[in-house]
């Protein structure tokens, strides 16, 4: 099974040359999408007539299954519009299949996307901006003579989580060119027997987490055989990146700008300190990162074989809850223990700071407006279909794009049977719901993609390089973090 990728990979696809460029976009055949059109398009009503949507996502297969079925009932409303999806597997994969598509001037007519990538494809002038077709008052006919219009109702907006929706605003010219798909945060996820068994605090605070991080390595070394016998590293954070962003936003130290020419802000004093002692914390073997353990740390949160390495904590995807949670005892149905999850730490639990991700969708501008117009119709019905959000919800763990999901009474009873158990992933999308006053989206520009990247590079060079020659400690994280700003500015802050 994959794991829900919360990482975004550098950008390869793009440095293809463009022969393999154009050979690259023309392997999917049928599958790719269609041209692009890089100018004004109309808005229109759709006319009933036959045209085929391509929809690029990364969902896996049990997700597919309830896509099938909600195309299906779309497709009663809507016969003539034949939904082809393909599944890139991950964001990135998403992500890079696009961009190599737009520079042989072909796109998928909507797709999953993340702020970053708006703002990428938007250098080819290929996004669609929303707003018309959101106040579009023309009409649709369904199959069977009823109407709809193209636009939004004040119901339907008013539906959508605010935070959310307005996500789709943030491009520094008011526009809107994203619909909300489906929500996600990072949560704390810690043992919760062992927890209660050593009489341990969940920590709020990152202070009280250095504490805690301590007092694990205490109980581990007292045990017999010591630290060698019983090896633990306390946390895992399952993404550097987002470790690094999300201590900008709960500092107000600074990461990111939308404005030109001034986009990298990070490389501060502020922003160095806090890398120092996560360096330090690192040097004491509290804590690791996917980026330097290889893997997603969950893995070291589930383990539970004698003499293995494990962690007692981990940072990562609400929607990745389900793989926060060990596997059965032998007997099939208890656990060897039980899970706790919380929000993740703060500099100041008067005023949290969380991050947003989980996919919106973008249309692309396409020679045929009647493509436009369908893809239109089925991200709508996707984002505010009531049945499908909640479905897709209680699948992958991700919290829904609007509101009166809660009203539905299969939902609700999910939501119910949250527990540190089977009930895991509902605890995770419970408290995504309950956190949603405290997110933050960072600004999303062309670059921004490749700045988290780096962030992430940047927190594992920081934690695992040592000084050079004559160097101190300082000096060394000030070079790493000169030395990555400058890559930045160079490449897109001209």
């Amino acid at each position: 099974m994959n794991k829900i990728k919360k990482l975004l990979i550098s950008l390869t696809a793009a440095a293809l040359a463009a022969t393999n460029v154009i050979g690259l976009a023309s392997c999917f055949g049928n599958n790719g999408g269609s041209k692009v059109n890089t100018g004004d398009v109309e808005v229109v009503a759709y006319d009933g007539s036959a045209v085929t949507v391509t929809f690029y996502h990364c969902m896996g297969q049990s997700l597919k299954g309830i896509l099938a079925e909600c195309i299906a009932d779309f497709n009663q409303l809507y016969p003539n519009i034949k939904i082809t999806d393909t599944s890139f597997g991950d964001y990135p994969g998403v992500r890079d299949q696009i961009t190599t598509e737009l520079s042989a001037g072909r796109a998928p007519s909507l797709a999953y996307c993340y702020p970053d990538h708006v703002a990428l494809y938007n250098k080819s002038k290929a996004v669609m901006t929303l707003d018309d077709y959101i106040a579009s008052e023309l009409e649709a006919t369904h199959a069977d003579g009823t109407k709809e219009i193209m636009g939004l109702t004040q119901a339907q907006k008013d539906d959508y989580v605010p935070f959310y929706y307005d996500e789709g605003k943030i491009y520094g010219d008011g526009k809107m060119y994203t619909l909300p798909m489906l929500k996600s945060t990072e949560l704390l996820y810690y043992n919760k027997t062992y927890f209660a068994e050593h009489k341990l605090t969940v920590p709020t605070t990152w202070d009280e987490m250095e504490t805690v991080c301590q007092q694990i390595i205490d109980i581990e070394s007292a045990k017999e055989g010591g630290l060698k016998a019983n090896p633990c590293i306390p946390l895992g954070y399952d993404s550097g990146a987002n470790w690094f962003i999300t201590m900008t936003e709960q500092l107000d130290s600074k990461y990111t700008s939308s404005e030109k020419g001034s986009y990298f802000l990070f490389n501060n004093e502020e922003n160095r300190a806090f890398v120092k002692k996560f360096k330090g914390w690192y040097d004491k073997g509290y804590v690791t990162t996917e980026e330097i353990f290889g893997s997603y740390t969950s893995d070291l949160f589930t383990q539970t074989e004698a003499g293995k390495t494990k962690a007692y904590m981990c940072i990562g995807s609400s929607a990745g809850a389900s793989y926060q949670r060990p596997d059965l005892n032998p007997d099939g149905q208890t656990y060897p223990f039980e899970v706790g999850v919380t929000m993740v730490p703060q500099e100041n639990p008067e005023t949290p700071k969380m991050i947003s991700q989980g996919p919106s969708l973008c249309l692309f501008k396409k020679d045929n407006p009647q493509e436009i117009a369908a893809a239109w119709l089925f991200a709508k019905y996707i984002t505010t279909s009531v049945e499908y959000q909640a479905r897709f919800s209680m699948n992958n763990g991700y919290a829904c794009a609007i509101q009166s999901v809660k009203d539905n009474s299969v939902y609700a009873d999910f939501l119910q049977k949250a527990d540190g158990g089977v009930g895991l992933q509902a605890s995770a999308v419970q408290l995504t719901m309950n956190y949603k006053d405290y997110y933050y989206v960072s600004p999303a520009f062309n670059g921004s993609s490749t700045a988290r990247d780096e962030m992430a590079t940047l927190m594992k060079n920081c934690f695992q390089q040592d000084p050079k020659s004559g160097e101190t400690e300082d000096q060394m994280i000030e070079r790493l973090f000169k030395d990555c700003y400058d890559k930045l500015k160079k490449k897109y802050d001209r």
